[in-house]
């Protein structure tokens, strides 16, 4: 029996020191930005043009001046472009009339003091912005731009689509 005992003390090998054992944790964590929303609010409007008058819209210009509302997460970055046509067609696409915008053309406000008439930066819509929304969280930007008709303009209603696209940048 005392064989039996030495012989299972040596086979369970030396005995194992204990040592104290802490431990702690974390949380893993992440914040969702809000979806962004980008509204259409206003068509930019030429109105009634003479064939072989160019005619333009100011971006200050209200009610005419085209512009879209952004809304999304307080402060976020976000990367603004736009899609620009060359030209206005006619609904059955038979007529185009060149449309043209300058690089001082847009505009924005991300301030609760920016207005319209006095905003808070100038945007060259042929370009890509990194900006920020304002501390709610929005974003109101403007554009203007010239028609050219030909002095031989086919009469009738022009139009195109003007695109902004807006994407948080992650920053």
């Amino acid at each position: 029996m005392l064989i039996m005992c030495l012989l299972a003390v040596a086979l369970a090998g030396p005995a194992q020191k204990a040592f104290a054992q802490e431990s702690g944790s974390i949380l893993a964590t992440a914040t969702v930005v809000s979806t962004l929303s980008v509204i259409g609010v206003n068509n930019l409007q030429f109105g009634i043009v003479t064939p072989g008058v160019q005619t333009s819209v100011n971006k200050n210009a209200a009610g005419i001046a085209g512009q879209w509302d952004i809304n999304g997460t307080a402060v976020a970055e976000v990367l603004l472009s736009f899609i620009l046509p060359d030209s206005l067609r006619t609904a059955d696409s038979s007529a185009a009339m060149d449309v043209f915008f300058n690089g001082t053309d847009a505009q924005y406000v991300n301030t609760a003091i920016g207005t319209q008439a006095s905003p808070t930066g100038i945007l060259n819509p042929a370009l890509t912005h990194v900006l920020n929304l304002s501390n709610l969280g929005a974003m109101t930007v403007w554009i203007g731009g010239t028609v050219a008709p030909t002095v031989a303009q086919t009469g009738g209603d022009y139009s195109a689509a003007v695109v902004l696209t807006v994407a948080y940048t992650g920053n």
